[in-house]
């Protein structure tokens, strides 16, 4: 059972996600949260019983403590909690943020269900939200805005060949699936490849692999 967490400051909102999360099999709400700090406090709360919840669902504007903030302490506090920032525009300057903060996916708030369904049992397995027509626009235009820090080719430098290509896969908004399709790979070897990949660079996930392809430049981002 996949355990979330939900924070926005509008009740009617969390509701909704709330309803949906909940007529699924394999989901559970273990807390909702109208602010920042109290998601921080909850899933303190939760995890101080064993029972620190697997995915939480942020907000980006909330008031006490922003959606940003937020997630910076909960993924620095509880490594083991992932978190999925919610926006409600494509260029929202508190989402770009997140990525450092280490967010594990990005979705507007006008999802539609199945994709919201999916991204949390997506994140939940160790993959993270890239869609095309939302995060790596996010990223990209991050990527853009934000200088990129000295020295980020020594991170790929000890990449082998095939991992390079398939981090420039993943750089791409390609799943695991569609990598191996692309190479003529198991899932289980893209699964190994990835793992060696985050090792080596020091990144955390898929989103920060994806930032740090378009810093170094090895892919360029989309023109808008």
């Amino acid at each position: 059972m996949i355990s979330v967490v939900l924070a926005d400051d509008q009740a009617l909102v969390r509701a909704g996600f709330a309803m949906l999360v909940r007529s699924q099999r394999d989901l559970q709400i273990v807390g909702e949260c109208s602010d920042g700090q109290e998601c921080v406090d909850t899933v303190a709360r939760l995890a101080r019983t064993d029972r620190a919840p697997d995915i939480v669902l942020m907000d980006v504007r909330m008031p006490r403590m922003d959606g940003i903030a937020a997630t910076e302490q909960i993924v620095r506090n509880h490594p083991d909690t992932k978190v999925v920032v919610l926006t409600t525009f494509d260029l929202d300057e508190y989402a770009f943020t997140a990525l450092r903060a280490g967010a594990s996916g990005f979705l507007l708030k006008d999802v539609p269900p199945e994709d919201l369904l999916t991204a949390i049992r997506t994140v939940y397995s160790g993959d993270a939200v890239i869609a095309p027509s939302t995060t790596r626009r996010l990223v990209e235009t991050y990527v853009r805005k934000a200088p990129a820090p000295p020295q980020l080719a020594d991170r790929t430098a000890s990449l082998t060949a095939r991992e390079r290509e398939v981090w420039l896969a993943i750089a791409q908004g390609l799943t695991n699936a569609e990598i191996a399709e692309a190479f003529v790979l198991s899932e289980t070897t893209v699964k190994t490849h990835v793992g060696h990949i985050l090792a080596k660079t020091g990144m955390r996930d898929r989103v920060a692999l994806v930032v740090l392809a378009h810093q170094t430049g090895d892919v360029r981002p989309l023109e808008t």
